[in-house]
């Protein structure tokens, strides 16, 4: 009897002692993926969005990918209705570690030369891929503004 109550006792305390052992950013750390495909509107109310989001929540890892009509932040001497250009915003947003990975596809298909975007974009083969792969892999959380 006495061995199934120590036994019962770790087997309670199991989960407890794995959590102790793993780092604190691993249990908190939260990942979210920004959709943009829906052209320079879109983009301005994202990048406020990512903003407050930092502002809240500075440890939050934020990957943004563009595809479609979303890749045109991203271009140099790209600007909001207000003649804000986009590039300061990128820059900005880079350094507190946004990453910003542009659909391949979409600049084949638009005809954009790769000397025409920031250099702050990475390019990746595939936007819809690479959506997929960070929310079903990565356990990344989709947010589309």
């Amino acid at each position: 009897m006495k061995r199934r109550t120590v036994l019962k006792t770790f087997a309670g305390l199991a989960p407890a002692i794995l959590l102790a052992a793993m780092p604190a950013h691993a249990a908190e750390e939260v990942r979210v993926v920004y959709h943009l495909a829906d052209g320079l509107d879109q983009a301005a109310r994202a990048m406020g969005n990512i903003r407050n989001h930092l502002r809240a929540e500075p440890d939050t890892r934020i990957v943004v990918v563009a595809n479609g009509d979303g890749i045109r932040f991203l271009l140099a001497d790209a600007k909001e209705r207000s003649g804000k250009l986009f590039d300061a915003q990128v820059k900005a947003l880079a350094e507190r570690g946004v990453e910003f990975r542009v659909c391949g596809n979409t600049l084949t298909a638009h005809n954009v030369p790769v000397s025409q975007l920031l250099p702050q974009a990475k390019i990746i083969t595939a936007g819809v891929v690479e959506l997929a792969r960070l929310q079903a892999k990565e356990g990344y959380v989709y947010i589309r503004p």
